[in-house]
């Protein structure tokens, strides 16, 4: 209540909390009661596994996280079970994560569940806080943005992946804010920055890499609007899209060894692959098609409105299955008019002139585009497209909001000086 009093955004505290609660036990109830099966049972049953063999000896735990240790595979049997994840080493990263709060919750499904989502609840807060600082009147705006999304509160609350690493974006870009912009507690939020760097590099590394670029493009943003000559600030942003571009492209590429299976040539490949496999009839109509292309930089880009539309606004409503589906086509929609009504409203000259009033948007627009795009390209069915995508559509939600808000208020200013001049023609 007294926060309530001082900072009114904390009414919408409890209900956020309540919401991804709500999400993550309901994707353990629906994973655990009805499939029986899936990524989050999985990573359930590798931390029960993990205690299991922690009961045989405490040293078993240690040589598995600081591991992976190969000797520990001959102390599975049938009293610890086997384990879903030993071979992979991002999944086996969550299980490492995870585990403590399999012992705390007393190996309980929905008891660990609940705590992750409320642990990772903190930093979405927190990315929510910083945005509502720099934006006092888009409170209801942000909070429907980053904690009331269904997809975005259910598929990110989880025992899942995308619970750990939309939080870890979450607190990567508070950090980088405050880092940016207000230049206060330097070393708490680069530590941030290099904790979150780490996890998702850890579990996911494409979405790490995928914030690069953005965040380049911010920063270099901010020095641009030091310049006090218009003509070298207007000559600088165009190099400085083209100098992240090709930054994060060099970066990639130089980074291909660590990244394995993420690299920029075997994804590459992959989205071929992907998108040739969803043409079988295993997928029985979950499977979406952005049409053949080669595996070549000019062969993605050829792709890149119809992936990107892919992830932001697809399945649409007549392409659902299930009641799952159903409420992700309707959210979906809602995005899609929302989208459109801003463009008509104001025009792609308009829209990319706001964009420059903060330049906080050169990182929301780019990671929501680009990680869609990547996302858009990479994945084969609906299914899977709702869960990866999360990172990207409160972002992409958040960029919209602060463009229409501008707007509003560059047309309150017009109208208000044009006031001002008729009453002062009248006098």
């Amino acid at each position: 209540m007294q926060n309530i009093e001082t900072n009114p955004s904390y009414k919408y505290y409890i209900y956020g909390l309540m919401a991804k609660i709500f999400g993550g036990v309901s994707v353990c109830l629906i994973y655990a009661l009805y499939y029986g099966f899936g990524d989050t049972v999985n990573y359930y049953n590798d931390c029960v596994v993990l205690l299991n063999l922690g009961e045989k000896s405490i040293m078993n735990i240690f040589g598995f996280v600081i591991g992976p240790d190969t000797s520990l595979f001959y102390e599975l049997d049938s009293e610890t079970g086997s384990m879903q994840y030993w071979s992979d080493p991002h999944a086996r990263a969550v299980v490492k994560l995870t585990f403590p709060l399999c012992f705390v919750a007393f190996k309980s499904f929905i008891g660990m569940t609940i705590l992750l989502a409320t642990i990772s609840y903190w930093s979405i807060w927190r990315l929510y806080q910083v945005l509502i600082a720099e934006f006092p009147n888009l409170i209801f705006e942000f909070a429907v943005a980053l904690l009331f999304i269904p997809s975005v509160f259910f598929w990110g609350s989880g025992l899942l992946k995308d619970t750990i690493t939309f939080s870890a974006v979450c607190l990567f870009s508070s950090s980088y804010f405050i880092v940016l912009t207000q230049k206060r507690s330097y070393i708490k939020n680069i530590t941030f920055i290099i904790l979150s760097s780490a996890l998702l590099i850890w579990i996911k590394p494409y979405i790490f890499f995928a914030l690069l670029p953005g965040s380049l493009l911010w920063f270099g943003g901010i020095q641009i609007e030091k310049v006090q000559n218009n003509l070298i600030k207007s000559l600088s942003t165009p190099f400085l899209i083209v100098f992240s571009l090709v930054s994060g492209y060099f970066m990639l590429d130089i980074m291909s060894g660590f990244l394995g299976d993420y690299s920029l040539e075997n994804v590459l490949d992959k989205a071929v692959v992907t998108q040739m496999d969803l043409k079988s009839d295993h997928y029985q109509g979950s499977a979406y098609d952005i049409g053949d292309f080669d595996p070549t930089i000019q062969g993605i880009l050829s792709k890149m409105p119809a992936a990107i539309n892919a992830a932001l606004f697809r399945p649409y409503i007549w392409e659902t299955y299930n009641v799952t589906m159903m409420l992700s086509g309707i959210e979906n929609f809602i995005l899609l008019v929302f989208t459109i009504y801003l463009l008509i409203k104001l025009r792609v000259y308009n829209l990319f002139r706001l964009m420059f009033r903060h330049r906080i948007l050169f990182f929301t627009v780019y990671f929501s585009l680009f990680f869609s795009f990547s996302v858009g390209l990479t994945t084969s069915n609906f299914g899977s497209l709702v869960r990866y995508k999360i990172p990207a559509i409160p972002f992409y939600v958040i960029s919209l909001v602060i463009i229409s808000s501008t707007y509003r208020q560059l047309k309150d200013e017009n109208v208000t000086d044009l006031q001002v001049d008729l009453n002062k023609s009248s006098l």
